[in-house]
């Protein structure tokens, strides 16, 4: 049994991966400010006795005793992330400072989540490891892409001038329960819309692609990843390789819904990328992980979620 520190735990990836740490019999405690995380996704977990939640926020200092850190506050989607920009990117690089001081000062294993969104509008196709990204420093999305890659400088120097435990994953596109129902991701967008009988938005022509891992996938590979060897850093890629372009995936939806959504086409936003797909073979021979979950099963759970959210 270790002891800990998930932030960001009561988001939609931090929620399940407290119940996959508390599964396994380890003492957890789960930090969250509540910006995008909810109480209702961990409410379950709360009268375990080895789980614990605070409420805090990641850019002021922590003093807890843990033996390993997950660091995952960050709103991950683009309305939330824009919404407030100057926290957004606080919350990354005051994030990743204060609790990359805290494991200093434990000597504790400590997990970055980072983000495909490090490689940016990308002109490599699939994204490796080595690629080093083609974003645009001062648009829109800058304060989520540029913080995310300024928290990976922060965990490789203090890799290297403390010789600190890290390891850092880069996360691609995941869905399942527990999304945020308004979040403005495209596989919550698409599922909502179609289950309230609407018309489905696409942005763009509908060509630009995505992969997407479901989530007990992903929660399996940072586990993974966190017990791998001490000097293993990453950054690992973690997704799912199989590519679809928006239009497949809607359609995918509306099969899978029923219903009569019809498909409405609005101008693609300001550096959004027209490509994003993971290699994941540096995960597959250091980690032995690779995604379990078909993009259609995925589906028909992260509908039965949401039906049950609508109904509420």
């Amino acid at each position: 049994m270790k002891r800990i520190l998930v932030t960001g735990g009561a988001g939609f990836l931090g929620s399940h991966l407290c119940d996959r740490l508390v599964g396994s019999g380890h003492d957890v405690l789960c930090v969250d400010n509540f910006f995008t995380g909810s109480k209702r996704n961990v409410a379950h977990l709360l009268g375990n006795p080895g789980f614990e939640l605070m409420r805090h926020d990641v850019t002021f200092p922590l003093y807890v005793e843990v033996d390993r850190i997950f660091n995952l506050a960050c709103p991950a989607s683009p309305i939330h992330y824009q919404h407030d920009p100057v926290q957004t990117t606080k919350t990354s690089v005051h994030g990743a400072i204060n609790m990359l001081g805290l494991a200093k000062r434990l000597d504790a294993r400590i997990l970055q989540a980072s983000t495909s969104e490090v490689y940016g509008d990308p002109e490599v196709h699939p994204q490796q490891e080595g690629y080093w990204g083609r974003v645009n420093p001062i648009g829109l999305r800058s304060c989520y892409d540029e913080g995310k890659r300024c928290a990976e400088t922060l965990f490789f120097d203090y890799f290297r001038q403390h010789a600190l435990d890290i390891k850092v994953v880069r996360i691609f596109n995941t869905y399942g329960p527990r999304m945020h129902p308004s979040d403005g991701r495209v596989v919550s967008n698409f599922i909502v819309q179609a289950l309230k009988g609407e018309d489905i938005t696409i942005y763009g022509d509908g060509s630009q692609t995505r992969s997407f891992c479901y989530v007990d996938d992903l929660v399996d590979a940072m586990v993974r990843m966190m017990d791998s060897e001490r000097g293993f850093t990453g950054p690992v890629n973690i997704g799912n390789p199989g590519e679809f372009t928006m239009l497949e995936l809607a359609e995918k939806v509306i099969s899978l819904v029923g219903g009569s959504s019809r498909l409405v086409f609005q101008p693609l936003p300001q550096d959004d990328p027209k490509q994003r797909q993971p290699d994941i073979a540096l995960a597959r021979s250091a980690l032995d992980w690779e995604p379990k979950v078909a993009l259609d099963d995925g589906l028909r759970e992260t509908i039965a979620y949401f039906r049950q959210v609508l109904a509420a």
